[in-house]
C-alpha cells in the first residue's frame, strides 16, 4: 500500500560538543538529582548541557508557571548556538503552553526536540506548525539502557534507522504500508483532538503508547479518535507498551490488544502491538514526522532517514 511522503524537515544531526538545552516543559523535577542525571547523560553523549533558567522550578504539579516554561523553550528556539532541546521529564503541562511558543523561530532554526509521554503535546505542535521531525525518545533524567542508547544515537546523532525488527511484538492485523510516523502518548493524542494542535493521522502510521491506563480508558480514547474522524485515513496502528494499573481487574476479561484488533478491523488497516516504545527501560527513539515502512507480519518498523545506512 503506497502512502504519500511527508514534507517534514529533519533537523541537523546533533554532533559532538553540541550545546543541548535541558528543559522542563511539563512536570517538576523530584530533586536536583534529576538535573545532575540529565547533565551526566548529555555529557556521556559528548554533548555540552545547558540547564535552562526555569528547569528546576516547581508550581504545584507544574515545572514553574506557564510563562516560565514557555520562556525556556522560546529562549532555546531563538538561540542559534543550541542544537537540541532535551526534556528532563514528562508529567503534565506541555499542552498549557502550546499557544505561547515561538514557532517562527523554530522554523527558522529547526532543532532536535527529544522526549516522550507528556512531551507528545510539543511533538504535535512542532508537527502541525513547523513540519519538522521531532524525537519520541527517553527523557534526559532517565537511566538509559544500552538498547535505548543505541536507538537514540542512531536517530539523533547518525540519523539512521532507529527501529527495526522486534520478534516479541504481536501481529494484530497483517499488512505492509509506507507512511508518515505520527502519534506518541495516547492520552495526549486523544486530548489534543479538536484543538488547533490535533495530530494529523491521514496517511500516517499511528505509533502510540501509554502507562497506568485501564483497558476501558484505552478503549475510550481509541473510540474518541475513531468517532472524531481522526482515524478515517490512518494507514496503520503500531502500539508500543501499555503497562496497566495494578488494580485493573477488567483486563482479565479484555486486553488492549483486543481493543486494537477491534479498531483495526473496523478500519481495515494493519496493526501490531508490543513494539519497544513507551514507559519502559528498553525503548526505540522514534522520529515523529519521518517516513517509515511497517510490516506487521515481519514485526518490523523501518525509518526512512536522510542517511539510510543501518536499515
Amino acid at each position: 500500500m503506497a502512502i504519500k511522503s511527508t514534507t517534514a524537515v529533519w533537523p541537523a544531526p546533533v554532533a559532538a560538543n553540541a550545546r543541548i538545552a535541558l528543559v522542563s516543559p511539563s512536570g517538576p523535577i523530584r530533586s536536583l538529582d534529576d538535573i545532575a542525571a540529565s547533565e551526566r547523560n548529555a555529557r556521556e553523549l559528548n554533548w555540552s548541557p545547558v540547564v535552562t533558567a526555569n528547569a528546576a522550578k516547581k508550581a504545584a504539579y507544574l515545572a514553574g508557571e506557564d510563562a516560565d516554561r514557555a520562556n525556556d523553550l522560546n529562549d532555546a528556539f531563538r538561540d542559534d548556538t543550541i542544537a537540541a532541546l532535551w526534556c528532563v521529564r514528562g508529567g503534565y503541562g506541555a499542552m498549557r503552553i502550546l499557544d505561547q511558543l515561538d514557532y517562527d523561530a523554530f522554523i527558522k532554526s529547526p532543532k532536535a526536540l527529544i522526549g516522550y509521554s507528556d512531551i507528545t503535546a510539543l511533538h504535535a505542535a512542532i508537527a502541525s506548525r513547523c513540519e519538522v521531525v521531532s524525537f519520541h525518545g527517553p527523557t534526559a533524567r532517565g537511566t538509559h539502557s544500552g538498547f535505548s542508547r543505541d536507538s537514540f544515537v542512531r536517530a539523533i546523532v547518525r540519523q539512521e534507522n532507529s527501529c527495526g525488527t522486534w520478534p516479541a511484538a504481536r501481529t494484530i492485523r497483517g499488512g505492509r504500508v509506507k507512511g508518515r510516523i505520527a502519534g506518541g502518548n495516547l492520552s495526549l493524542v486523544a486530548a489534543l483532538t479538536g484543538t488547533p494542535y490535533q495530530i494529523d493521522l491521514s496517511d500516517a502510521i499511528l505509533v502510540i503508547e501509554d502507562v497506568n491506563e485501564a483497558v476501558y480508558r484505552v478503549d475510550r480514547m481509541m473510540h474518541q479518535l475513531l468517532l472524531s474522524g481522526s482515524l478515517d485515513n490512518c494507514a496503520a496502528i503500531a502500539a508500543g507498551d501499555f503497562t496497566l494499573p495494578a488494580d485493573d481487574h477488567d483486563s482479565l476479561d479484555r486486553s488492549v490488544d483486543e481493543v486494537f484488533s477491534e479498531i483495526s478491523e473496523r478500519l481495515g488497516i494493519p496493526c501490531i502491538s508490543g513494539f519497544p516504545v513507551g514507559h519502559i527501560e528498553d525503548q526505540w527513539t522514534v522520529p515523529l514526522g519521518a517516513d517509515a515502512e511497517l510490516d506487521t507480519e515481519a514485526k518490523r518498523l523501518d525509518i526512512i532517514t536522510p542517511n539510510k545506512t543501518g536499515k
